[in-house]
């Protein structure tokens, strides 16, 4: 190999392979033998023995590093001790700063000893018991919703047999509190300011025209409390006028008006009992849903709207309601029979479930799970009345066709 091989020739100015001679004449490179002229003359002497190249390659890899030549295999001093068979043998060394090698040592793959690669296995851990199966819960205080649904059951039935008038008060009172929640929480939840004074006075009102003038006087009384509710508003700033009459309209349709067919069912020769019909119908219709939909439940009826109501629990809502249908029919109102009764609990079942959703979706808006507090267990007034109040005008309007006025 002549001296070509390790790169370009030098140029005229350097006296040889170790560098440029700048500001004087060419020094001879170290160990070189003094003799003849400059490195370039044709006549020059060889001044450094070449390294023998063995044929191994340096590099394990097949591409060259990035000085564009391949780098010659070997060690480049002839005192290096370079062995590049350890590198194809699964053994490292370590003699980059010192001469004498390292004892070969085994490794394995990713470079880990064999005890870290193949640890002795730990002996298992102590599990913990599994966690006590958790009793299904109801969701809500059944001994307190009990309680006081027994309360109210007894101040109703005492109050629709007894004085007609007093059970009157009572829809008038309820329906004055449920008012009373629906604007409240329009106005914390919403900025909403539906008048309630209006709407109070127009609502009460309702139910007693509703009871002595039938559904003509419920219908006037509608349209009073309405025209009451927008002027009434007109005493304050002209800014959310428009949605503030809107909600009090709305309100006073929902809550009053709907309650006037209550009103309206005890006007009839057994009227005591049609509305006790109506409320055993409503509230059975919910039991039902509520039982079967906790113990069966698995599909869901309105995720978006209620998640806790099932489609299992809407099937329960109407066997219920359907056989107690048939029996109220046949045995509480006069002249009923039996398959009328059925057709009137899969209309109560299907009215129940759309009040409950309505008003579900009224709480989803305003962000908030009761409408009050009033009923321990049950939530508020209208926590209540959300089944009954679109149930009243179906039963009331069934009740006309099945066996009259």
């Amino acid at each position: 190999m002549n001296d070509s091989s390790w790169g370009a020739p030098p140029s005229a100015g350097q006296a040889g392979y170790w560098g440029p001679a700048e500001g004087g004449p060419a020094q001879p490179a170290p160990g070189a033998v003094p003799a003849g002229p400059a490195y370039d003359a044709p006549e020059a002497q060889q001044t450094r023995p070449m390294p023998v190249v063995p044929d191994v390659p340096a590099y394990v890899g097949d591409q060259d590093d990035d000085r564009g030549a391949a780098r010659p295999g070997g060690p480049l001093f002839p005192n290096e001790s370079f062995p590049n068979e350890a590198l194809h043998n699964g053994t490292f060394r370590n003699d980059t700063f010192q001469n004498e090698p390292f004892q070969n040592e085994p490794f394995q793959t990713g470079g880990l000893p064999a005890e870290i690669q193949n640890p002795e296995p730990m002996p298992d851990a102590p599990q913990p018991p599994p966690p006590a199966p958790q009793k299904k819960s109801a969701g809500r205080d059944l001994s307190a919703a009990i309680g006081v649904g027994v309360g109210l059951g007894v101040v109703i039935i005492a109050s629709l047999f007894i004085v007609k008038a007093v059970f009157i008060g009572v829809i008038a009172v309820a329906v004055v509190v449920g008012l009373w929640e629906l604007t409240s929480r329009l106005q914390e939840r919403k900025g909403i300011k539906a008048p309630l004074v209006p709407l109070a006075v127009g609502g009460a009102a309702m139910v007693v025209a509703g009871y002595v003038r039938g559904a003509e006087g419920a219908w006037v009384a509608m349209a009073l409390t309405a025209l009451a509710v927008l002027v009434w508003r007109m005493t304050e700033p002209p800014e959310g006028y428009l949605k503030d009459v809107t909600a009090g309209v709305f309100a006073a349709f929902y809550v009053p008006f709907l309650a006037t067919f209550v009103a309206m069912m005890l006007t009839a020769d057994d009227g005591p009992w049609r509305v006790l019909t109506f409320l055993l119908l409503t509230v059975v219709s919910d039991t039902g849903a509520y039982a079967v939909g906790w113990r069966f439940g698995k599909n869901r009826l309105a995720p978006r709207i209620s998640p806790g109501k099932t489609r299992e629990g809407l099937l329960g809502a109407v066997l219920f309601a359907m056989v107690a249908g048939a029996l109220c029919m046949r045995f509480l109102i006069d002249d009923g029979v039996w398959w009328q009764g059925l057709l009137l609990g899969l209309a109560v079942a299907a009215s129940a479930t759309l009040g409950d959703l309505g008003e579900s979706m009224i709480k989803r808006d305003l962000g908030i799970k009761d409408m009050g507090t009033l009923l321990p267990g049950h939530g508020g007034i209208m926590d209540r009345l959300d089944s009954l109040l679109p149930t009243a005008p179906v039963v009331w309007l069934l009740m006309v066709v099945f066996v009259g006025g």
